[in-house]
């Protein structure tokens, strides 16, 4: 390895500011920010927008996706592509009701 020509590995607190989670590792990251750990010592502090405290995939909290057909009705919806029975995909829902709704006005 090359002398001189890489960064400072060093313990480095990084902070989640939306739920103020901390953890203390090594990092090559630097900032001015310091912060007292709990030993006592001070440390550069990092804040970081998410971690696993708060990213969905960990924490296991789903963001709510509303049910809009699968990928293939997506992508004929999309660009208007018809299907096998000559009905752009996604129409063929609303062109049921309005057929089911003018058969109980007759």
């Amino acid at each position: 390895m090359k002398k001189e020509i890489h960064p400072e590995y060093r313990a480095v607190v990084f902070q989640d500011i939306s739920t103020d989670f901390q953890v203390l590792t090594r990092s090559t990251m630097t900032s001015d920010a310091r912060i007292e750990w709990e030993d006592g010592n001070s440390y550069p502090l990092v804040r970081v927008e998410i971690s696993s405290a708060s990213h969905p995939f960990y924490t296991g909290k789903r963001q709510l996706i509303a049910d809009r057909g699968g990928r293939i009705e997506q992508f004929r919806r999309r660009y208007k592509i018809k299907d096998s029975e000559g009905e752009t995909g996604g129409d063929s829902a609303a062109a049921e009701t309005a057929s089911s709704g003018d058969a109980a006005e007759s």
